[in-house]
């Protein structure tokens, strides 16, 4: 099972065809039908592969059978190639979607890409500026009101809206006597110590917040954060790729959107919402039963005059 999924990998995942041996350079290694597979065709291939692929063909079996690999994609191509699939309008259309995207890539990597690379200062200041956000949360303080249904909740929300103090109502209907009794108060608890959707509000949640009915297996439960401890900063060489790639991000964006917004000023765009909302021909209503007999009926009457 292995070295067929191997065979398949490899087979499919070689991308680029292999050209006429005229139009090459470097040592011939085979030939399939007049096309000539090179050494540079051969080191084409191979550089396309992953790294762990490459490993795989590194020896010198490891080459013969890449190469056999090589001369199968050339002889399925070739194949393709007699059967006219190449003149189908189903590959038309992909290579043409494939022309547009590999254009537009090209586009975004010359115009875009270009003006958005960060440098090693802009990541440090990012991180002078914003290192309490890289100090992890090790704690949070919370308190909750645990109700058995998701009315009782909710009427729990519109009491506090009124003003009500989220003690005295925990310590009135919360069904977690041990909690109630302290106003619902939970205490500190770390990462694992919660249930995953408890420890999943909670920790959305800014201190002084109060969350939404939360549904777990005990019921439905009305959290309030109280505090949260950090842990230390997290290192700036552990972290500074991580905000390297966030920044490029946003300047690619930025970017982005201002390019666009300049060429949509030399591009007339016109939208028909009438065609828009109705259905296309191919998803569109189909004729009713009485319309398909009718038209039947017709084909049989000019077919019977024939």
């Amino acid at each position: 099972m292995r070295k067929i999924a191997i065979g398949l990998i490899l087979t499919f995942a070689l991308i680029s065809c292999s050209k006429k041996g005229a139009e090459q350079k470097g040592p011939f290694l085979a030939k399939v039908g007049n096309t000539t597979i090179t050494q540079a065709d051969y080191e084409r291939e191979f550089q396309a592969l992953p790294d762990y692929a490459q490993q795989l063909f590194a020896d010198e079996q490891g080459k013969e059978k890449f190469l056999n690999e090589v001369i199968n994609k050339e002889i399925l191509y070739q194949e393709a190639l007699k059967k006219g699939l190449d003149k189908t309008p189903e590959y038309k259309r992909k290579l043409e979607e494939f022309r547009k995207l590999t254009l537009v890539s090209e586009l975004f990597e010359k115009e875009i890409m270009s003006k958005a690379k960060v440098s090693d200062q802009e990541v440090k200041e990012y991180y002078e500026k914003n290192k309490e956000d890289f100090a992890p949360t090790t704690q949070i303080r919370a308190s909750h009101i645990l109700v058995k249904t998701e009315d009782e909740a909710k009427k729990v929300l519109e009491r506090l809206k009124k003003g009500e103090k989220f003690g005295d109502i925990a310590r009135a209907v919360s069904i977690d006597k041990g909690s109630a009794k302290n106003g619902g108060d939970l205490g500190p608890f770390s990462k694992g110590q919660m249930v995953p959707e408890f420890e999943r509000a909670a920790a959305n949640l800014n201190v002084g917040e109060i969350s939404m009915p939360v549904k777990t297996q005990f019921g439905y439960h009305i959290i309030k954060v109280t505090d949260r401890k950090k842990g230390a900063v997290i290192e700036f060489e552990k972290i500074k790729d991580m905000i390297s790639q966030r920044l490029s991000g946003e300047k690619q964006k930025e970017a982005f959107d201002q390019y666009l917004a300049e060429l949509k000023k030399s591009y007339k765009v016109e939208i028909n919402k009438d065609a828009l909302s109705r259905p296309s021909a191919e998803t569109g209503e189909k004729e009713s039963p009485q319309a398909e007999a009718e038209q039947q009926k017709k084909a049989a009457e000019e077919q019977g005059k024939k």
